[in-house]
């Protein structure tokens, strides 16, 4: 008989444990005199975007794309590899409260990683220093589909050992849960630590 209400948690990474400055980018197109919103728009594209997530692209192909696309509005080829050196070089900022939790959470069920990330994500982990911070990472660059695709829950609930309707699956992106909910995990569509922690209330108790 089962005594916890899930068996596993699947954990979205940015917007979730780990937060960017929402005003870098904007930033850089400031310093390089561009409209603001140039640099986002041509890096987060769509269709070039979801190469990168899906491995189609490694980092290095994604980010050499990105600064070919912005030459015309930077002025020369130089200028816009300056620019992606420096958005590169942007880091963001983990919570600690949401690790902290985490951490808690692992001592009673597995706790997955699952991000839409590029080749990059594995590296950047070991630089903040949460190589080691969850049981498995699930980087939909590596598996080849990035949520909402189902196959990415699937893939994350085998990781953690566990069956999907059993999972508790934490993601910002509303898209994302509802897509979770229908492949039979249940969805917290996170907004602050409070959600988090209400959740977790019920696997610590």
């Amino acid at each position: 008989m089962d005594t916890l209400p899930f068996d596993a948690v699947l954990c979205d990474f940015d917007g979730v444990v780990h937060l960017w400055d929402p005003d870098g980018m904007t930033t850089l197109d400031r310093a390089w005199d561009l409209p603001e919103g140039t640099l986002a728009g041509t890096a987060f594209e769509d269709e070039l975007l979801q190469a990168a997530v899906t491995g189609h692209l490694s980092d290095e192909q994604w980010r050499h794309q990105v600064a070919q696309r912005l030459t015309p509005a930077c002025g020369s080829a130089q200028r816009a590899r300056e620019l992606v050196t420096a958005w590169s070089r942007l880091t963001g900022r983990v919570d600690p409260d949401v690790v902290d939790l985490l951490a808690t959470l692992r001592t009673r069920v597995p706790v997955v990683l699952v991000s839409n990330a590029t080749t990059r994500l594995e590296t950047y982990l070991a630089a903040i220093g949460l190589d080691e911070a969850f049981d498995a990472v699930v980087n939909t660059a590596r598996i080849g589909v990035a949520k909402p695709d189902r196959r990415v829950f699937d893939i994350a609930a085998q990781r953690a050992g566990a069956d999907l309707e059993r999972c508790l699956f934490i993601d910002d992106t509303a898209g994302h849960i509802t897509a979770a909910r229908a492949a039979g995990a249940t969805g917290v569509h996170y907004q602050d630590i409070r959600q988090l922690r209400a959740a977790a209330a019920l696997l610590l108790d």
